[in-house]
């Protein structure tokens, strides 16, 4: 669990869409020798770096160009939803939701192994539920996702439900943004 002595550190990611059809969700799969999640299937995204200032912005902005190559001229960010703090680490993580222009990705071999989709509509659907993973002998509640052979879950499956959560509340005006963006 958390070590209360260890300072609780920021983190921005990126629920980053495809503004082409059809619109996907932008996945990564992380580097097996980062110190971080390594290996694990999550969002573009990572801990504020001194350059960032502070601003969580910055930070999910650089992040999607370091990790999967998107210039910031393509990321139009259109909501933001509530920090997420991690149980196993010390991240509190501020998810923005944004979606990418057209153009080419480039995959960051030293953070990212690889880089791939989900349809907008399946990570909206049914699929995306709660359930239980043994993790070390541990079970361990968590929102699910699995599709294509892969498994989403833990924190960014947290994040999964937050955003599917926001898209269907017609307050938030998120899902009225995101698609004002793919039209824009």
């Amino acid at each position: 669990m958390n070590d209360p002595a260890r300072a609780r550190r920021k983190a921005a990611v990126a629920v980053a869409i495809n503004a082409r059809p059809p619109h996907g969700v932008i996945f990564v799969e992380r580097a097996s020798h980062l110190r971080d999640h390594p290996g694990q299937i999550g969002l573009p995204g990572g801990g504020v770096d001194p350059e960032d200032r502070g601003d969580l912005e910055r930070t999910v902005i650089r992040e999607l160009h370091e990790e999967i190559g998107v210039e910031g001229e393509r990321v139009r960010l259109v909501g933001r939803l509530s920090e997420v703090s991690q149980r196993v680490n010390t991240f509190d993580v501020t998810p923005f939701v944004a979606v990418i222009a057209p153009g080419s990705f480039t995959i960051d071999g030293n953070e990212t192994a690889g880089m791939f989709t989900i349809p907008l509509t399946v990570v909206l659907s049914d699929a995306l539920r709660k359930g239980t993973i043994d993790v070390a002998e541990r079970i361990v509640d968590t929102y699910l996702l699995d599709y294509d052979g892969r498994r989403i879950w833990g924190l960014t499956g947290r994040i999964l439900q937050l955003f599917a959560e926001a898209w269907h509340d017609a307050q938030t005006g998120l899902r009225a943004a995101v698609e004002g963006a793919f039209e824009a």
